[in-house]
């Protein structure tokens, strides 16, 4: 699903929550936004200027990945969600992170850039041992630890640096 299916105004060419009258160049100027919101999605940092994306290679939620020698560690911000508004699961070395941000209130004909909607992130690891994954949330901060096992721990292997 794109960003521009849960905005209200796609729909209708209107805001859907005000009685507003159709301006074309209203939608004239939101359609532009769109447009140069899509074509430069996928360019690195100009991608990321804009609001969080709900899909795709730097989707929503945010993840930190961090890696020790001994487990590895998935951190996402979920700012609004409560524990019980998301899924965790671990299949074939696949971490699933989904659940759904719904609206607290009816905006009764104000103006609202908050996202709601469902969201899932799949993040591959390898080498962890599934069987004793644990997460936590707290803050709005979901955190998932995954040991690594012992065939990840030992296949490390350091690379010398020559100074050449």
């Amino acid at each position: 699903m794109a960003i521009r299916d849960l905005i209200p105004w796609n729909r209708n060419q209107q805001l859907a929550t005000t009685g507003e009258a159709y301006d074309p160049f209203l939608t004239l100027h939101r359609e532009m936004n769109r447009l140069f919101d899509d074509a430069f999605r996928g360019f690195g940092s100009f991608g990321r200027l804009g609001a969080p994306l709900m899909e795709g290679q730097f989707g929503w939620p945010r993840i930190e990945l961090n890696e020790t020698d001994t487990a590895v560690t998935v951190s996402a911000e979920l700012p609004g969600l409560s524990e019980k508004d998301v899924q965790v699961e671990i299949a074939n070395g696949v971490l699933s992170i989904r659940g759904e941000k719904k609206s607290e209130t009816d905006n009764g004909g104000r103006y609202s850039e908050r996202y709601y909607g469902s969201f899932e992130r799949r993040i591959p690891l390898d080498g962890v041992q599934e069987d004793k994954a644990e997460a936590n949330f707290r803050n709005g901060v979901l955190t998932v630890s995954l040991p690594k096992t012992e065939q990840a721990s030992q296949s490390v292997k350091r690379i010398a640096i020559n100074t050449n």
